[in-house]
């Protein structure tokens, strides 16, 4: 499968806007793992997710088919990043205990990977992909965020961003499948933290390319009067959608 990257030049922006994913979650998967020795993190980004995994396993590895992304991941004790597609990790067979895709899986060759996540686990071991939906702020500010989304960048958006808008349901998932306690995740934005990771989104990526201009700062202005205070904060939800199954034996 050629790997087609649609966020290296945002990279930077990516590391410094993209949501961290909650420690509950992070746990609970911990919990669930018939070890604590090494979790791989497919498709990692900057590692959001591989840094919320360290504190609960002795070794992380972190992959990404993106030199740029991980080029822009900080360091985090137990974390090693590497470069990789989520379909060649490099580790070996039944070495892993735990494997996560964290809003990433849409973008992989999941038969190839599911079979990779299968090679690498232990008996037993757990996978985990998740992805979080459309964030959440009230009753005022959503209807504009949900037209900006469908309507102003609804052709911009790759194909496989239908498999995110489904919470993943869609997805022929090939593992003894087991539920986690529903967790979200919960910020604190000002207006220019919500233009940051707007920017981040592939949609925009694409259609700033295509237009030569940036489609986030009309609509920022546009939420301005709904919104308030530009530096004030507000409680921005995103709804995480995961699904977690084990590797039978």
């Amino acid at each position: 499968m050629t790997f087609r990257d649609h966020f290296s030049g945002a990279a930077a922006e990516y590391a410094a806007f993209r949501p961290r994913y909650p420690a509950e979650l992070f746990a609970a998967l911990a919990e669930s793992a018939p070890g604590r020795e090494l979790a791989w993190d497919a498709g990692t980004g900057n590692g959001q997710a591989a840094a919320g995994l360290a504190p609960f396993f002795d070794r992380v590895v972190a992959t990404d088919a993106s030199r740029s992304q991980i080029a822009a991941a900080p360091a985090v004790e137990r974390v090693e990043f590497r470069i990789a597609p989520a379909e060649a990790s490099g580790l070996s067979d039944g070495s892993v205990d735990l494997v996560t895709a964290a809003q990433a899986a849409h973008w992989f060759d999941l038969p190839a990977f599911f079979g990779e996540a299968a090679r690498v686990l232990r008996p037993g071991g757990v996978i985990a992909i998740w992805s979080y939906g459309l964030l959440r702020i009230d009753e005022h500010i959503d209807p504009v965020v949900h037209e900006f989304y469908h309507d102003t960048l609804g052709r911009w958006w790759p194909p496989e961003r239908a498999l995110v808008d489904s919470g993943y349901s869609t997805i022929d998932f090939p593992f003894a499948e087991f539920a986690l306690p529903t967790v979200s995740i919960d910020a604190q934005l000002t207006l220019d933290a919500l233009a940051g990771y707007l920017r981040t989104w592939s949609a925009v990526l694409r259609a700033t390319e295509a237009l030569g201009e940036d489609p986030v700062t009309p609509f920022i202005e546009q939420l301005t009067t709904r919104w308030g205070p530009r530096r004030a904060a507000r409680e921005v939800r995103w709804p995480l959608y995961v699904r977690v199954g084990r590797r039978p034996g």
